[in-house]
């Protein structure tokens, strides 16, 4: 009898040791609903090779979002570890492979470069009195640059030896998992462990009287900033190893995922709060969101709408655990939404803040379900297209959209959003999930190459379009010649203006492989021309609103320019708006890609010519070569789409 007694006890001690454990670690409990939900929506979900893909994603996050918390601790923000992280392995590729520095110095310095960039974020921030925000704002500027400056816009192949980073271990433990563990440890241990993991909570919880006991915080900011450097200098390793290359845009934006990932795990933005078993959650229940999401393919716009409202929701939480108040006592043990609450009042908030979260990602993702997987026979194909914020690639997926609804092809369209690692794990999850047939418009014809790769090795054929992949076997490449397209348009200007004049050159966004190609065409172009004179070369990103403001700059130091070349036409159309009454009378304006506003303005006359590609007629032969490679037919290695020169004089007959 008492034995069983002893054992009812001991159950009812490990129930309560369990309730008490996800309630006191919301994160974990969320966590947890998460990959519940998920696997009930998607039977491609729970899977060994899916699971550590979510692992392989979470990743470079988690890490940047360790050191982040060693900064959010002691009531501080680093927007900067992105761009730190970017430009550490652009020292270390650039070092290594161009430089000739050996490989083992080549890791210190990108090592060193991230502990410089801490360093003088601490010091402007503990001896410049400049607040977090602006200061490392400064510093995400001034790194980013740098790395374009290092790389010259250009991706840098990444050292065998390093690469590996990005490989697996034994065929089945991926190293960036093992690499994240290993410094989620460092990091448990420095926040646990050590005097300065204890001034960072002390500083957090409150500067001032941390101060007046004597402790240094100058020299603690130096140094907590300085790990957040090193840390991120390791994210950016990891990060180029699993793409093979140093990318100068590397990792942009990856500060706010690191920043949610800290305030999802149970840090405070107000400080004295935070674990780092917290923020690998957080940066797990990202991880898991964005490839839940992409598995039950909802929409790629749907997507940053359900991610966004969750941080949200985080940081709203945040709120109400401080209000609830926060111990002393729980100062460094929160690791969750339910973390650092005093009484029941709080953890009940946190309780039902937790979920509203859960809730929010659950029918965030079954809302759109209907658009997931198929339960029909009908062939699988992934479509990965860099960006969606762009009409030319938005024209790509109509015409993809409108092929494969024709042949009774499933197709999962995927954004990028103009991110290659975002591209990677991507590709993975259509490999992962047992896509027939996969088609990618790679952010980074380099960058695309490892998860090509390994979609082939799971004999799934890959048909890329517009731009091809590097160091990787396609079953087919369809696209248009952008050098071609760009030698067309230096002609078109230069015999528009009777060859001799002054024009300028609106670039696309730096290290991506269309901007490259374009603008060399452009040069091929400008030799037969040597009257045109050029006399500013300048990026825009493809977007038009920089166009718009980059072109106002220019007429500033230039009013006599004659002529614009735009690496596409939405640049070109922001340039118009900049020339205002001069485009298509004094200046003439030539663009690239055929897009409807595009040929709208060729038909005002404000745009006096666009070199099409006919995005639509890319994505429609995409999708049969797709099919085509997946059914043994054989399809041609390269399928050009012919580019043309569309004027106010041929545009009423272009179809596009």
């Amino acid at each position: 009898m008492a034995t069983e007694t002893h054992l009812s006890t001991t159950g009812a001690s490990g129930v309560s040791g369990i309730r008490r454990l996800l309630l006191d670690n919301g994160a974990l409990s969320a966590l947890i609903v998460l990959v519940i939900a998920m696997s009930a929506l998607s039977g491609d979900f729970l899977t060994t090779d899916n699971l550590l893909n979510v692992g392989v994603q979470a990743a470079v996050t988690a890490i940047l979002a360790f050191g982040v918390t060693f900064v959010i601790v002691s009531a501080g923000i680093d927007l900067s570890v992105g761009s730190v992280a970017a430009l550490s392995a652009t020292v270390l590729a650039w070092s290594a492979t161009q430089q000739g520095v050996p490989v083992a110095i080549a890791v210190v310095l990108a090592v060193v470069t991230g502990v410089a960039a801490g360093l003088v974020n601490g010091f402007l921030i503990a001896y410049g009195k400049l607040p977090p925000f602006i200061a490392t704002l400064a510093m995400l500027s001034v790194a980013r640059g740098l790395s374009l400056v290092i790389s010259e816009g250009s991706p840098i192949a990444f050292p065998d030896s390093v690469s590996h980073l990005g490989d697996t271990l034994g065929g089945w433990l991926p190293v960036p998992v093992l690499v994240m563990v290993v410094m989620g440890l460092i990091a448990a241990f420095v926040l646990g462990r050590t005097y300065i993991g204890r001034s960072m909570y002390a500083i957090g919880g409150n500067e001032e009287a941390a101060r007046l006991s004597g402790l240094r915080v100058k020299r603690q900011k130096l140094a907590i900033y300085a790990l957040s450097g090193v840390f991120a200098a390791a994210a950016g390793v990891v990060l180029a190893s699993r793409l093979s290359s140093a990318q100068p845009q590397a990792a942009d934006g990856y500060e706010l995922d690191a920043i949610a990932a800290v305030v999802i795990g149970g840090a405070s933005l107000a400080g004295g709060t935070g674990k780092a078993s917290g923020t690998l959650i957080g940066a797990l229940i990202l991880a898991v969101l964005r490839n839940g999401l992409n598995l039950l393919s909802v929409s790629a716009f749907w997507q940053q709408v359900v991610i966004g409202v969750v941080i949200a929701l985080a940081v709203l939480l945040d709120t109400v655990r401080r209000k609830a108040g926060s111990s002393p006592g729980a100062a460094g043990a929160g690791g969750g939404f339910g973390g650092a609450l005093g009484g029941g009042k709080g953890k009940q908030a946190a309780t039902y803040g937790l979920a509203a979260v859960v809730t929010v990602a659950i029918v965030g993702a079954t809302s759109f379900l209907h658009g997931g997987t198929s339960a029909t026979a009908n062939p699988k194909v992934g479509l990965a297209l860099s960006t969606l914020n762009n009409p030319f690639f938005v024209q790509i997926q109509s015409g993809a959209k409108a092929e494969a609804k024709k042949l009774g092809v499933d197709l999962t369209v995927t954004d990028a959003q103009n991110d290659a690692s975002q591209q990677a794990n991507q590709l993975q999850n259509f490999t992962s999930s047992g896509f027939d047939s996969i088609i990618v418009n790679p952010v980074d014809s380099d960058a695309a190459s490892n998860s090509v790769n390994a979609a082939d090795q799971a004999k799934i054929p890959v048909v890329a379009v517009d731009r091809g992949v590097n160091k990787a076997a396609v079953a087919a490449l369809v696209a248009s010649d952008n050098v071609a397209g760009g030698v067309l348009a230096a002609r078109t200007v230069a015999e528009k203006l009777g060859g001799s004049g002054k024009i300028v050159i609106l670039q696309g966004q730096a290290g991506t492989s269309a901007a490259r190609e374009r603008a060399e065409g452009f040069a091929k172009g400008l030799k037969a021309y040597p009257g045109i004179q050029v006399l500013a070369q300048q990026p825009a990103d493809f977007d038009r609103t920089k166009g718009l403001d980059v072109m106002a700059n220019l007429l500033q130091a230039h009013p006599d320019v004659q002529g614009v070349i735009a690496a596409n036409d939405e640049m070109a159309l922001g340039a118009i708006k900049a020339l205002g009454a001069k485009a298509g009378t004094s200046v003439q304006v030539i663009g690239f890609d055929g897009t409807p506003d595009g040929l709208t303005a060729v038909k005002n006359g404000t745009l006096y010519a666009s070199v099409a590609q006919q995005p639509s007629e890319l994505g429609r032969i995409a999708v049969r070569n797709a099919l085509d490679a997946l059914q043994g037919k054989k399809v041609e290695e390269t399928v050009k789409v012919p580019v043309k020169v569309v004027t106010k004089g041929n545009v009423a007959g272009f179809s596009g």
